[in-house]
């Protein structure tokens, strides 16, 4: 499952909980909510306005728990959350293709040099992990496409 660049829903705070919980803590929050929000849980004399919020809740408890119940897109999904949150906190210099970066086969390292003299690096072993690489000089970032 991949997680765009579109900003997305905080799928913590749809459960109430945090990134550092534990699987069990997620677990017990979600099916707390999914309880009180659940369509067959419902008093039959809410108003039908408040029935469709109701169910939308629940549909958005259920997303929640489809991506941070599941140990992989957890870590897909909080690995997004860090690099948008550094996207926020350090300015993007550039937008650059790998293949624009600079190659070194005895290393095996694709290099940039930056406006200010230091160089952003990125070993080929990390290029699938990899998408925000930080100047070893300055606080510049790039986002590798």
């Amino acid at each position: 499952m991949a997680f765009g660049r579109v900003t997305q829903k905080d799928w913590y705070k749809v459960l109430g909980a945090k990134p550092s919980d534990s699987p069990a803590e997620l677990k017990r929050k979600y099916q707390k909510l999914a309880l009180l929000y659940h369509p067959d849980k419902q008093e039959a004399d809410v108003p039908a306005g408040e029935v469709e919020e109701r169910v939308q809740r629940f549909i958005e408890i259920d997303q929640a728990w489809k991506i941070l119940g599941n140990e992989e897109t957890k870590k897909e999904y909080d690995l997004q959350q860090s690099e948008d949150n550094l996207t926020k906190e350090w300015p993007l210099h550039a937008q650059v293709y790998l293949e624009d970066m600079s190659w070194n086969e005895d290393e095996q390292l694709y290099t940039l040099s930056c406006r200010c003299g230091g160089n952003y690096s990125v070993f080929k072993s990390e290029t699938r992990d990899v998408s925000l690489v930080c100047c070893d000089t300055c606080s510049l970032v790039i986002e590798i496409l």
